[in-house]
């Protein structure tokens, strides 16, 4: 959100929030590349070579749920995340703004539950291996970990907009 501000609007934490939003789209982009190539990959050994590569399901596991958490987040930051906003849209400027106020609030509760949750479960779980690839199983709950934070990050760069009386973009025009 804070990239549709104009320069002299921007603190260094909104910059700062949208180049980690950036960093997480370029994260997420490189990985759905990743998958489609080792998906080619498990096709071609499958069917050409007739020996299918067995480590292509657990690590395109990871690379989705990597993909997944990382986009959610960045969903949190341009205010594009799944929501129910049609009554908020259809609201009164004063009701509107206490419904993004209480929206913001609960989506960075949400990501702090999310974060501490995901790093008990992935330090619980570090010390087993995930079959086939041998790494730590705790890989798997680490992109919800940071996922969560990333939440609770840019929901707190929102209510810091509203903070500074900057208003979010509507899709309804009054």
């Amino acid at each position: 959100m804070a990239s549709n501000l104009p320069a002299w609007q921007k603190t260094w934490f909104d910059a700062l929030l949208d180049r980690i939003s950036w960093f997480c789209k370029l994260v997420a982009g490189i990985s759905l590349v990743v998958l489609t190539l080792i998906f080619g990959w498990l096709v071609y050994g499958r069917y050409v070579l007739n020996a299918t590569p067995t480590w292509v399901e657990q690590v395109s596991l990871l690379l989705v749920v990597l993909i997944a958490f990382l986009g959610a987040s960045v969903g949190v930051h341009e205010n594009t995340h799944l929501g129910v906003s049609y009554f908020r849209e259809l609201s009164p400027g004063p009701v509107r703004k206490a419904f993004s106020l209480i929206s913001h609030l609960m989506l960075a509760i949400f990501g702090f539950v999310m974060m501490t949750a995901s790093w008990e479960l992935m330090v619980f779980k570090w010390g087993s291996d995930i079959p086939l690839i041998h790494v730590p199983e705790g890989l798997r709950a680490m992109p919800a970990t940071i996922g969560g934070g990333l939440i609770m990050l840019f929901s707190i760069g929102h209510l810091s907009l509203m903070a500074r009386g900057v208003e979010e973009k509507s899709d309804i025009t009054e």
